[in-house]
């Protein structure tokens, strides 16, 4: 029995995950099956798959098989409770930091000597500035951007909606074109030379940096931003029928281990790590940081107020 058990193991798990983490997980996932491999005898393969935070998250709810989630929103996890029952419902409670191994934030990437002199949210509205990120609509590193804009706005007109409103309707009239996702963004301002500035999360732009050194790329952290976080949950009703609960949980909880912070955090994104923070901190400029709890009262609010159907998003695209 014992045998017939094991034959019954999967050798692989699914990684469902958000648009611009494909080269995160390919140096994180041969470093979890080797310590697997390591600890049990046992080969694992961690498959991946990508796409808008979103978007992946309606995958899943469809019938995606995934055995873990790491998505980039609060919000793309709560839904797979809510509307498939598939994660716990204290999903948020399995993990250390609210399920959130790691965490970012919208920073800007703008052309060689910045041309535009681009240094903050307010010269995002200026006539004649284009300005490149995805659709919130089917993107959460783009709900960061329109958040951390609409955070700036309320802090500069003091809370008053209606300038606000006008602040974002001149920021997203700036917008020629909203890809799905933000690498389809990148594409867009990198391959396309479309655009003047760039918006996504730290360790994208940063990349972005690395692999395109000629191209003198330059990184402008904004004077406020706000805290993208990455939550991970296993998916109960897929690990349960596929006898994958033991390998998935412990792949979520090495994304914690010393040695998958530093890896995290190598690759520019801030952990809670002390000591790793610590190690790195040189490579994070200090910003100031706001929350999507005390800015817009939680996700479940600024889903509804700002992305829900006629919502304050749609009532700035129509008048913009």
């Amino acid at each position: 029995m014992a045998a017939a058990d094991a034959a019954k193991e999967p050798t692989s798990i699914l990684n469902v995950s958000y648009d611009v983490s494909r080269e995160l997980f390919a140096k994180l996932n041969p470093v979890f099956a080797a310590e697997w491999k390591a600890k049990t005898g046992k080969t694992i393969d961690v498959k991946q798959s990508h796409g808008g935070s979103s978007k992946q998250a309606r995958a899943v709810l469809e019938g995606l098989p995934a055995d873990v989630v790491t998505f980039n929103q609060v919000t793309d996890i709560q839904v797979l409770h809510d509307r498939g029952n598939l994660v716990a419902a204290d999903w948020q409670q399995k993990f250390p930091n609210n399920s959130s191994p790691y965490y970012s934030l919208p920073v800007f990437l703008v052309r060689a000597g910045n041309p535009k002199k681009i240094k903050d949210w307010g010269d995002l509205t200026g006539k004649g500035v284009q300005v490149i990120f995805p659709n919130p609509k089917t993107s959460g590193n783009a709900r960061y951007t329109y958040l951390a804009a609409t955070a700036y706005a309320y802090e500069k007109f003091g809370g008053d909606n209606e300038k606000s409103r006008t602040f974002m309707k001149s920021f997203l009239g700036n917008v020629p074109v909203f890809d799905t996702g933000g690498r389809a963004a990148t594409t867009t301002f990198v391959d396309r030379a479309i655009g003047d500035v760039l918006i996504t999360f730290e360790a994208e732009v940063q990349s972005i940096r690395r692999e395109f050194p000629d191209r003198k790329f330059e990184v402008v952290v904004p004077s406020v931003s706000l805290q993208a976080e990455f939550p991970v949950a296993v998916v109960d009703k897929v690990v349960d029928r596929r006898g994958s609960r033991a390998v998935a949980t412990a792949y979520l909880t090495f994304l914690y281990s010393d040695k998958a912070q530093t890896i995290l955090a190598e690759n520019y994104n801030r952990v809670n790590n002390p000591a790793v923070a610590q190690r790195f901190a040189k490579q994070f400029p200090p910003v100031r940081l706001v929350t999507v709890d005390k800015i817009f009262g939680g996700w479940k609010k600024a889903t509804q107020d700002h992305f829900a159907e006629g919502g304050i998003l749609d009532q700035v695209f129509v008048n913009r």
